[in-house]
């Protein structure tokens, strides 16, 4: 099956009104190119990394307008439609810290699948950035798919991607397209973010669709771009060469994914090993 998919690229801003401004017209290029599914970043809804500011900005899902306007938006124009991530509260009584959630909007614009990043960024990158996402969101604890009238799509968020066995499952689960939205830092994104999207690829035999933030944002951070679809046999299909805000486009043939997993049956030859 072939179709026609489009990530967006942002530099979001740091109020969920702001960042729908900026996402909505991308979003609209994308529908009048012919997107049959689209995908946007991580933090779509605010990158805001100030305690006080981001603690004024984060609400719920329900009530947190960037969110909403996308949902809006797969209905109004019938395109599923998966939202990177949104920064939201945690629907887990007594949980002071927000989730870092992917929401999957089917095409009539109902959330059919949602997916809380695992993995948080605790680190200290090579410029002496000192990041502790764990500070304020509270990791999940599930690999999700949703199903796309296409394939199933595994969900993933940015750091998730350094970590291989989450891929392996979400290939063992079915699924043949995998979403890798992010914000990468600048230093990680020139020296790791290829590679690694790659290998993933590579690793599971699916696409991987990976919309990235990108550029100056309004809490000081610079986040890397270079959003990319990348062919389960490990090739780069499409990409931006740049950390602006854009429209990437990209055509997906499904039957790519049967051929590579039949040339190398990696995901059916796992063994059980001891370790001393």
């Amino acid at each position: 099956m072939t179709f026609k998919v489009a990530l967006l690229q942002a530099t979001s801003p740091a109020t969920a009104t702001a960042a729908l401004a900026q996402l909505t017209p991308l979003y609209e290029t994308a529908v009048a190119q012919g997107a049959q599914l689209i995908l946007t970043p991580e933090c779509s809804n605010l990158m805001e990394q100030r305690p006080a500011q981001k603690a004024a900005a984060v609400t719920t899902v329900e009530d947190d307008v960037c969110v909403q306007g996308i949902r809006a938006l797969a209905k109004r124009y019938v395109v599923p439609t998966l939202l990177g991530s949104a920064i939201v509260k945690s629907d887990l009584e007594g949980e002071e810290r927000a989730v870092n959630r992917a929401l999957y909007f089917d095409e009539k614009g109902d959330i059919s699948a949602f997916y809380d990043k695992i993995h948080l960024f605790d680190a200290t990158t090579p410029n002496g950035d000192v990041y502790r996402e764990s500070s304020g969101i509270r990791g999940g604890e599930r690999a999700v798919t949703a199903s796309t009238p296409f394939g199933d799509l595994g969900l993933s968020i940015c750091y998730d991607v350094r970590f291989a066995y989450l891929y392996r499952a979400l290939a063992q689960m079915g699924a043949s397209m995998i979403a890798v939205p992010a914000a990468f830092t600048v230093p990680t994104g020139q020296a790791h973010w290829e590679v690694l999207l790659r290998a993933r690829a590579i690793e599971t035999g699916a696409f991987i669709l990976a919309p990235a933030q990108g550029g100056q944002h309004e809490d000081g951070r610079r986040t890397f771009g270079r959003s990319m679809v990348i062919n389960p046999w490990g090739e780069v299909i499409a990409r931006l060469n740049h950390d602006h805000p854009a429209v990437l486009m990209a055509e997906i043939d499904l039957t790519e994914v049967s051929r590579a997993r039949a040339a190398i049956a990696q995901l059916k030859h796992d063994r059980t090993f001891t370790s001393t």
